[in-house]
Formats: structure tokens, C-alpha cells, sequence
């Protein structure tokens, strides 16, 4: 791929913009040669103002979603591809969620540009465990837990039992719940079906990778190591 192809798709312009860059000396190699839109490089070895290339294609990154904004790009809102640098929203293939948390929720949210590792984390086949913290509006009437577990729970609406689900209860009013389905609104839903409703809501884990050290609002991209943890068992 041409250099100036490769830089446009990451988002630092278009190809016309590139170019401009070019042409002004701005993308150099690690000692700060110069470099032309036809010379062969390596990724790693490419600089923009002395700064290292954003990574390529096939990319996942882990964001601490915080309240109030949310996973579309449509919403007039804030959104949380705001809270990546500007190029991150231009780059093509471009960045998707993998799945949504709503603007009421916090924690834990994926986004790539490689749309099969997006399908492999969301099948229902790869029973990837989401852990989330809520705390109740009211006490727990104590029969949640063989509830959640037994795979016979029905929403409203819907036809099909859920999956089996394990509640740990830190409080009367404050639960942990980790779930390997990804219905609408479904740990909402779950609560408000025994009578009670969520006030907080924090996805805290997907697998064993989970948001610690990372503060809200922040992000990263993940290694091959944290992808791998995704798929593995929340208690193992």
C-alpha cells in the first residue's frame, strides 16, 4: 500500500492532505529523515511531526466508558468516539463498538476496525462472560440468585429462557452479576422483572480482562495477551 494511502486511512487527512505532508518535510523515519510518499517502510518506522504512525489496521481498543455519553455516532450527545483523538473517527476501516453500553451505563467497552474479531467476540458461541456491578434501588427479596442460575428466567416479550446467570451479592442493595448473553438492556430488564430497579450500572469485566488501573474516560490498545483473556473464563 502506498505510503499516502496507508497514513489517509489512519485518519491524518486525506490523500490530497497526506500528500501536503509529504511535501512539507512532516514524515520522517525514527532519526528524522526525511521520507517520500514511494519509499518502502516499515509501519513502526514511520513518524508524523516525530510521533510514532497510530497502529494499523486490526486494531482493539479497551475504553473505561463513563456515564453520559454513548456508542452511537449519530447521537447529538456525547459519544465516546469523542473521547479518542480526532483521526480515530476517520480512519477506514473504521472503529466500531463491539456491542453498546447505554449512557446510563459505565465500564467496560471494546471498539475495532476488524470486523471479525468483532463477530467472534459478540457470537453466541463464544460464550464470553460480561461481569457487571449494580446497586438496587431496594433489597434484594433473596430468591435472585437460584432465579438468575436456574435457565428458565423470562423477560417481558421475549420467548426464549434466559441463559443461566451467577449473582454474588456484596449487599443487600449491591450485587455483582455475569452473564455470557447480551439481550437488550438485559441486567436491567433481569431486576425489574423481580420487582426491583438498578440505579448503577458498571460493566466491569468481559472474561478475565477487566478495566482495572483504568480510569473512566481513559483507553488502550489491547495485546494479543488481553484479546486472549476476553475468551477466557471469568473464574479461572
Amino acid at each position: 500500500m502506498r505510503l499516502v494511502k496507508l497514513i489517509a486511512n489512519l485518519g491524518y487527512g486525506s490523500r490530497k492532505e497526506v500528500a501536503w505532508m509529504f511535501r512539507e518535510g512532516r514524515i520522517t523515519d525514527p532519526d528524522g529523515e526525511v521520507l517520500y510518499a514511494d519509499d518502502k517502510v516499515e509501519h513502526a518506522h514511520i513518524r508524523i511531526d516525530g510521533e510514532p504512525l497510530d497502529p494499523p489496521t486490526g486494531i482493539v481498543l479497551m475504553m473505561n466508558k463513563p456515564l453520559g455519553v454513548t456508542c452511537s455516532r449519530k447521537d447529538p450527545g456525547r459519544v465516546v468516539y469523542d473521547l479518542l483523538p480526532l483521526r480515530y473517527r476517520q480512519r477506514s476501516p473504521a472503529l466500531s463498538t463491539v456491542g453498546r453500553l447505554d449512557r446510563d451505563t459505565s465500564g467496560l467497552l471494546l471498539l475495532t476496525d476488524d470486523g471479525a474479531m468483532l463477530h467472534r467476540i459478540i457470537s453466541p458461541r463464544a460464550n464470553v462472560t460480561k461481569v457487571y456491578e449494580a446497586t438496587l434501588a431496594q433489597d434484594l427479596r433473596g430468591d435472585e440468585q437460584a432465579l438468575f442460575a436456574s435457565g428458565t428466567m423470562m423477560l417481558e416479550s421475549e420467548t426464549t429462557p434466559l441463559l443461566p446467570a451467577k449473582l454474588d451479592v456484596f449487599a443487600p442493595r449491591h450485587v455483582r452479576l455475569s452473564i455470557t448473553e447480551g439481550r437488550y438492556h438485559q441486567v436491567r430488564r433481569m431486576f425489574a422483572a423481580t420487582g426491583n430497579h438498578v440505579d448503577t450500572l458498571q460493566r466491569t469485566a468481559l472474561g478475565r480482562l477487566s478495566t482495572d488501573g483504568l480510569q473512566a474516560g481513559a483507553w488502550r490498545q489491547l495485546e494479543t495477551n488481553d484479546i486472549a483473556q476476553i475468551f477466557e473464563s471469568a473464574d479461572s
